[in-house]
């Protein structure tokens, strides 16, 4: 099999890498992502082109042949007719391509901003749900929510808030804004069972806590509670929106958005039930990083 790709292209395990690295960047469309997968680009370049030289120097006839009927990073007749070939196409060409890398990530951003599950029925910001199922919820009951006497005292007239609709043991949470130690996963202990949840239910902890994963198996309760209340309560955290002019909820995910985490609301939204509500600090679970994070 290697055989029969090697008489296509010369370096195909350089890209077989960079096409791992741009679905890893596509996976998370960050600005420094696609500036590594550029880097990343360029230094498998270099040592495409160092090897072919090293080759010429000890197989000249042989590999010139080789160089001629293969192409190298793509069968050679479609790389021919994709690659300039004047000196100042190639130039064009690579700034295109760099151009077209770099906007990517903000294409995806702005893509992925307008389809998320977002609740905008408030005049003071909007409520993002981290499950998707929960957007029923959350078009029928957040305004009776937000009507609450306790929360609504707690947002301040005229300043704009996102509200991050999660389970209340939702295990990123630590990462939105400081919610306590149980939820900065950087202070938990790693444990051989709790690295065989992660890789045989990657996506389990995005429905509960990393202590669920374990009472799963053990039959312990889960954090706050498993009674048959749990499943309708929802933790909101009030995330303030700083330094920008909010006149569209794409708005509160500007890339030069200031965002300070303001309070916390676990609640019974079937019975609109406050179970608690307590002031946040600034810091995240990333420190003084704004998540999410460009």
């Amino acid at each position: 099999m290697a055989g029969g790709i090697y008489a296509w292209i010369r370096h195909p395990q350089y890209l077989a890498l960079g096409v791992t690295g741009l679905g890893l960047s596509i996976l998370w469309p960050r600005i420094l992502n696609a500036v590594l997968w550029l880097v990343m680009v360029l230094i498998y370049l270099f040592l495409a082109k160092d090897e072919e030289r090293r080759m010429l120097s000890a197989y000249p006839e042989a590999y010139r042949a080789y160089l001629e009927r293969t192409g190298r990073f793509l069968p050679a007749a479609l790389e021919r007719r994709l690659t300039p070939t004047t000196r100042p196409g190639r130039i064009l060409g690579a700034l295109g391509f760099v151009a077209v890398v770099l906007a990517a990530p903000f294409l995806l951003r702005a893509y992925a901003v307008r389809h998320l599950t977002l609740w905008t029925g408030g005049p003071d910001g909007a409520a993002l749900a981290i499950l998707p199922e929960d957007h029923f919820m959350m078009e029928h009951r957040l305004a009776d929510v937000l009507a609450l006497e306790p929360i609504r005292t707690r947002m301040q007239p005229g300043r704009h808030y996102l509200i991050y609709f999660l389970p209340r043991a939702y295990i990123m949470q630590g990462m939105i804004a400081d919610t306590g130690g149980d939820w900065k996963l950087f202070e938990q202990h790693r444990t051989f069972g709790m690295i065989l949840d992660w890789v045989f239910n990657p996506f389990w902890h995005l429905r509960g806590g990393h202590h669920g994963m374990h009472a799963m198996h053990a039959g312990m309760a889960m954090p706050g509670g498993s009674g048959p209340g749990e499943a309708m309560t929802r933790r909101l955290i009030f995330i303030a929106i700083e330094g920008v002019p909010v006149t569209d909820p794409s708005d509160l995910f500007a890339i030069n958005a200031v965002r300070v985490p303001a309070f916390l609301a676990d609640v019974d939204v079937h019975n609109l039930k406050l179970l608690e509500i307590k002031d946040l600090t600034p810091g995240s679970g990333w420190g003084t990083v704004p998540t999410p994070v460009f």
